[in-house]
């Protein structure tokens, strides 16, 4: 089922971002007079026509959910009658042309706005930056991090939670900065700056998803008490006696304190009786188990308990009125932008490696993930999306909306359009390095999927 809602996340994502910038094109080319005779969303066969206004412009859903496009009128590709001659899209101005194609990626960057926004005024909620445990000599240990300590600037900037954090910290990376300052809050409300060496950290890292690894610091989660959940049929637990809402107190006569220190133990106890003591009903009672051995570890099928709540000091929740979520939006959405274009820039002059470069898969993935953790997660990865979509189309590529403005500025310097074979020989090249690039983002997405 997982993959099912994964690709119905996807189209459903896809759909969406589509739209708004096709949308874009439609909007702009209608607002100017120009003719629009298609409006499909997707390629192929058509699965849904309908014909709608005083133009009869087609709108379509198509077979294939990987774009879509405007059919405008336009004496290059079809016999236009006279009086709709000054409607085609090819007897338009240079301004007018350039406007109608820069509108697809800007109703993209618009709609992102319109998401972070909306994610804003929902509210954020995450795991506040405390730090957990300390690897010895690395990064955090020679900066002068303690366990406890919670992060509460970067550079002065304030932060709230982990993902701003890494996010400010790729910033400076991408700046090519040799050190980073972090604001920490002590145990006992004392503030600290300390600085981060980063010149042993690099994009691919945290891109990697090795932040902490490098940085040598472990967030902290304060750990869910030992309380059994669900108790699964047909196993040790359920054998032992154990029942849902069982506080489990202490394994061979050792104190447990955490579900962490419950799991451990079993962990390392497969096969091996286990004398456990807990409490059920106000009343204590042992019990003996013994954990399955499963490659080595010891397991006896239950889960923890589902209705645990983190405690609200190391939760934070950022939300803002309607005024200001649109100008955190606008930022966040700039922010994105810049970072985009840095990867980007990185990975040209390859400093980046391209095995980050993902592709449909990886973003069904996130897509049906960040559907299931909440609104303002799904909202997120839609304005993520959305963004990059926009910068993408801006790229100076034939077939590309970028393209289309790279021949309209040879246009305007050398005063006449690009010649059709010139035109045609360059939208070839953009194809296969078209092509190139999706295969490459699908290799990468399988490589990942399998490994």
């Amino acid at each position: 089922m997982s993959i099912i809602e994964n690709i119905l996340a996807f189209i459903f994502v896809i759909g969406i971002l589509v739209t708004v910038h096709e949308f874009g094109h439609y909007w702009v080319a209608r607002l100017l007079r120009v003719k629009i005779l298609r409006f499909s969303i997707g390629f192929g066969h058509p699965l849904w026509s309908r014909c709608f206004g005083k133009d009869k412009t087609e709108f379509v859903i198509a077979t294939i959910p990987l774009g879509g496009y405007v059919k405008m009128l336009d004496e290059r590709e079809d016999e236009v009658a006279p009086e709709e001659v000054h409607r085609a899209f090819n007897r338009q101005s240079l301004k007018v042309r350039s406007a109608i194609v820069f509108a697809g990626p800007l109703f993209n960057f618009i709609f992102a706005i319109i998401v972070y926004a909306m994610m804003y005024m929902i509210g954020i909620t995450g795991m506040k930056a405390f730090v957990g445990d300390i690897e010895p000599q690395s990064i955090a240990e020679q900066s002068g991090f303690q366990s406890g300590y919670q992060i509460i600037a970067v550079n002065d900037k304030p932060t709230l939670h982990w993902e701003s954090i890494i996010q400010t910290t790729l910033e400076q990376v991408l700046n090519e900065k040799d050190t980073i300052t972090y604001s920490v809050l002590t145990e006992q409300n004392r503030q600290y700056k300390l600085n981060i060496d980063l010149t042993n950290l690099t994009i691919d890292d945290i891109a990697g998803g090795e932040f902490f690894t490098k940085i040598g610091f472990k967030p902290y989660r304060p750990p869910p008490p030992a309380m059994l959940g669900k108790i699964m049929p047909d196993t040790p637990a359920q054998q032992a006696g154990f029942q849902t809402g069982d506080i489990i107190l202490a394994l061979d006569g050792q104190q447990i304190n955490d579900w962490y220190d419950w799991a451990d133990y079993i962990k390392q106890h497969p096969g091996q009786k286990i004398v456990v003591d807990i409490k059920r009903n106000q009343q204590n009672i042992n019990l003996t188990v013994i954990p399955a051995n499963v490659e080595g570890k010891g397991r006896v099928g239950v889960y923890g308990p589902t209705d645990y709540m983190i405690p609200d000091k190391y939760q934070g929740l950022e939300q803002y009125s309607l005024g200001q979520a649109l100008i955190e939006g606008t930022k966040k959405s700039w922010e994105i932008s810049i970072l985009t274009l840095q990867v980007m820039a990185k990975m040209l002059t390859l400093q980046v490696s391209y095995e980050h470069i993902s592709g449909p898969i990886t973003i069904a993935e996130f897509a049906g993930k960040t559907s299931q953790l909440g609104m303002s997660a799904f909202l997120s990865f839609l304005g993520l999306i959305s963004v990059s979509l926009g910068i993408i189309n801006l790229l100076p590529v034939p077939l590309l909306d970028g393209g289309h403005l790279f021949f309209y500025l040879i246009e305007f310097i050398k005063g006449s359009p690009v010649t059709e074979n010139t035109e045609y020989f360059l939208q070839r090249i953009g194809l296969i390095l078209l092509l190139c690039l999706m295969g490459l983002a699908i290799f990468n997405d399988l490589e990942r999927l399998f490994n």
